[in-house]
């Protein structure tokens, strides 16, 4: 495992929504000032770093408050929350809402949501509790909720029909079909796409990205994970964020430089306003 070449820069800067500095990958990892400067070179200008724990969501506030060109993101991942205790979940989600509602450059929370992939059945109602407790932080201190989903789809928008969706929630690495994408859109999400977009067995995913109102698209990394195609299983990072561009540009139909000045619009206005 490596990290691929740096590809050619893009037209117009953009925003990686949602990445992972502090997360090594098979032994590999940036620096963060690194890969800050690796993303820049690319047109890579500014990100937002996730936590999906308490270290991490501490980490993301301390990395965002020493570095102009990061917000904060903070939540407990769904599969964090049913290592918990019940009594410990609620001191978390408690310090989560504390990091979201004191700390200026956190603009959001996430990545929190529900996956049914990797937390077996009995984790399930502790997942939807820490869901819907997520949800209302968001919506309480008006923070940009930033959703994951995996093999959940319809139990997502369950959660946000009965709880209400924030002003501003973002799909994470979207991961359904152009109907899902229709039932996202309607509740008024934005939809995040990362390098899953170019691999070959994800014609789902360009199919929802093709029926997407411009205004509506995002773009991440979700580094060091899911690299794009052709570097598909070596470590993602943010300056690679030209490889997905330039795929779904032709998805899109649509010249380059003006799909990220969209992008680039469109991440303010998902993360409420420009930083």
């Amino acid at each position: 495992m490596s990290f691929p070449p740096i590809p050619a820069p893009l037209p117009h800067p953009v925003v990686d929504n949602h990445t992972h500095l502090d997360i090594e990958r098979a032994g590999e990892h940036l620096a963060i000032d690194e890969a800050l400067e690796r993303a820049a070179s690319v047109g890579v200008t500014r990100m937002v770093q996730v936590g999906t724990d308490l270290a991490s969501s501490r980490w993301a506030v301390e990395a965002a408050a020493s570095h102009p060109q990061l917000i904060a993101a903070v939540a407990l991942h769904p599969n964090d929350a049913p290592l918990h205790s019940a009594a410990d979940l609620e001191a978390a989600l408690d310090e989560i809402e504390e990091l979201a509602h004191v700390h200026d450059r956190v603009r959001a929370v996430g990545e929190t949501g529900l996956d049914f992939f990797r937390t077996a059945e009995d984790g399930v109602a502790a997942q939807q509790h820490s869901f819907r407790r997520h949800i209302d932080i968001a919506k309480r201190h008006d923070r940009t909720l930033q959703i994951h989903d995996r093999d959940a789809h319809q139990a997502i928008l369950e959660a946000i029909d009965a709880e209400g969706a924030p002003d501003r929630w973002v799909m994470h690495c979207f991961s359904g079909d152009a109907s899902f994408a229709r039932e996202c859109l309607d509740r008024g999400a934005h939809l995040s796409f990362a390098g899953t977009v170019t691999f070959k067995n994800a014609p789902h995913l360009r199919e929802a990205l093709a029926i997407a109102p411009l205004d509506r698209i995002l773009v991440e990394t979700d580094a060091p994970f899911l690299t794009p195609h052709p570097h598909r299983g070596d470590t993602n990072s943010s300056y690679l964020i030209p490889v997905t561009l330039r795929a779904m540009a032709e998805v899109r139909e649509m010249d380059l430089g003006e799909l990220c000045a969209a992008i680039d619009a469109n991440t303010e206005a998902a993360f409420g306003g420009t930083w």
